[in-house]
């Protein structure tokens, strides 16, 4: 594979939406997930009033890579190797003894060395987008709540979680302004989204322009999705894009068969027929990525098309489109963006303070106290040794999958489309791929994590 990537080689540049293309105000935006499911739990199904009572300090809780194991309440970060770097029952971090009795030095007993583990299963569930990190909050201070009053060690929530997301993210609750989500985020976008800066706008357009064709991507429904691209790049938002497809139900757009997974053409935003298959561009509802790339073929007129995607989760996006499809991947990683932006905001007046503050969160990418890197972490030595460093699981599938990492799309809409670009393959680096800067923790430990691995 080549050394380096350019957007100049693709044909075809394809986009997720949701903290992809639209980016969110992270402390506003997960008060409100939080607070649409928190609700629906202790309303509809009698959970304990203080899951309605958060702190500032209960946000630190939050980091992508965590797993969920659904019968013992334990949230747990892996190692690249698969064992277990520290360990929470609930919102309490296991001490180094704890931890050690629990899970050893061996692997996590549901993980799947090859990194394409699924991040959802009727046992554990991976935590790795900022649409579900308000959630893994939610869930450990649910087991506290349960094993607290209940004395429970097993633990059967999970389903009343699922009817949660039922209730608030169902196809019809934007049209119905049902749940708490959707009628706030119509109330108030200006709260909860960043619109896009001119400079993407620009690099959009440049790209039309180059002769590019683009794609829209998403798992989010139709009356959102036009929601967020109004808001974020204007009215005419449609003239950008050549194909639109929403409620993708990603990773199962790659992975599943096309027998399984047809387009259908909406009309008012609603489904209406399946097609047998996709002969023209146009706005498309679930669907599949080998009917859309025997389109891009025609479109094109090139037996092999060269896609790259953008988007946010590994789960869903960077992973099944690699592992899948084999298109180029840039992950939008935000924890980029936090690793070097970490300053301590300026206080306001307690009269500015508006209605969520007290329970205001800080910013998701930011680091951790309780968790530590998302990047790395360390292994405690035995007895009389150092402790050593080593990649996290979630770090070593980003290096795998990606073909390069960057804070957001506007730390690339100034280049040039043919600026060339290190891939992660390019060298036994494992910061080879990040733009502009690869993660401090990773630049000030290289040399030390690559020794210390294995």
């Amino acid at each position: 594979m080549a050394q380096h990537f350019s957007l100049a080689a693709c044909d075809v540049v394809g986009f997720d939406l949701d903290h992809t293309l639209c980016r969110y105000n992270l402390p506003e935006s997960a008060v409100l997930i939080y607070n649409s499911f928190a609700q629906f739990l202790v309303k509809e199904k009698g959970y304990d009033k203080e899951l309605l009572t958060v702190t500032p300090e209960d946000w630190d809780f939050c980091c992508k890579g965590l797993a969920l194991d659904l019968e013992d309440g334990n949230f747990i970060k892996l190692a690249d190797n698969g064992t277990v770097l520290r360990a929470s029952h609930g919102t309490k971090m296991m001490a180094p003894e704890a931890l050690a009795e629990e899970y050893g030095r061996k692997e996590w007993k549901h993980f799947m060395s090859d990194a394409g583990m699924a991040c959802r299963s009727g046992k554990y569930y991976f935590y790795d987008n900022y649409f579900d990190l308000p959630g893994a909050l939610l869930c450990a201070r649910v087991v506290d709540s349960l094993t607290k009053n209940n004395g429970q060690k097993t633990f059967d929530f999970w389903k009343d979680i699922v009817a949660g997301i039922q209730h608030n993210y169902k196809m019809s609750a934007f049209k119905e302004n049902c749940g708490i989500y959707f009628p706030e985020i119509k109330r108030d976008p200006g709260r909860y989204l960043h619109t896009c800066p001119e400079s993407v706008k620009k690099w959009l357009q440049q790209l039309k322009n180059d002769g590019k064709i683009l794609l829209l991507i998403t798992s989010s429904h139709s009356d959102y999705c036009r929601l967020l691209c109004e808001y974020i790049l204007g009215n005419d938002f449609t003239d950008l894009f050549d194909i639109v497809i929403t409620n993708a139900l990603k990773p199962g757009f790659f992975s599943h068969l096309p027998s399984q997974r047809p387009f259908w053409t909406l009309e008012n935003d609603e489904e209406q027929e399946a097609l047998p298959s996709l002969d023209k561009p146009g706005w498309y509802s679930q669907g599949n990525a080998v009917h859309l790339y025997e389109l891009l073929k025609k479109m094109t007129g090139k037996n092999e098309p060269k896609v790259v995607y953008f988007g946010d989760s590994m789960h869903s996006d960077i992973f099944p489109a690699r592992h899948y499809s084999n298109w180029e991947t840039v992950l939008i990683l935000e924890e980029l963006r936090g690793d070097r932006d970490r300053k301590p905001e300026e206080s306001e007046p307690l009269e500015k303070k508006g209605k969520y503050e007290g329970s205001k969160a800080k910013p998701l990418n930011t680091l951790s106290k309780k968790w530590g890197s998302f990047f790395i972490d360390s292994v405690s030595g035995l007895e009389n040794t150092e402790d050593s460093l080593v990649y996290t699981w979630s770090c070593k599938r980003i290096s795998t999958y990606s073909t390069i990492a960057i804070p957001s799309i506007e730390a690339i809409a100034e280049l040039p489309l043919d600026y060339k670009f290190s891939r992660f393959s390019s060298s036994n680096s494992k910061t080879a791929g990040y733009y502009p800067n690869p993660p401090l923790i990773l630049s000030n430990n290289e040399t030390l994590t690559t020794k210390c691995l294995y």
